[in-house]
């Protein structure tokens, strides 16, 4: 059995189910919105969201578990700019202080 892509492993069981759904609605956000029961619009933001986190995953595969999880939090909208960079500082400083 092949691997899966590395960017797949940062998606979690919703993301993938989404992803799911909207390859099944043969790519349609209206379809896959009446799927959902919600507006078009959410789901036009929950795709942008989920290409955003897979941009990330993608871009950072040589970054740590932290520093991955802190980016799709960004890429997902569940965190903003400022705090994930305040993190991602603290973890680098704690990091260097045991170094």
């Amino acid at each position: 059995m092949e691997r899966r892509p590395s960017w797949t492993e940062g998606l979690d069981e919703e993301d993938l189910g989404f992803i799911k759904r909207f390859v099944l609605a043969s790519g349609s956000l209206k379809d896959t919105a009446r799927i959902y029961g919600v507006s078009y619009p959410t789901v036009r933001l929950r795709l942008d969201r989920l290409i955003e986190k897979i941009k990330v995953l993608e871009g950072s595969r040589d970054a740590g578990p932290l520093e991955q999880a802190l980016r799709a939090k960004y890429a997902e909208g569940r965190i903003d700019r400022a705090t994930m960079k305040a993190l991602l500082a603290a973890y680098r400083k704690e990091q260097g202080s045991l170094g």
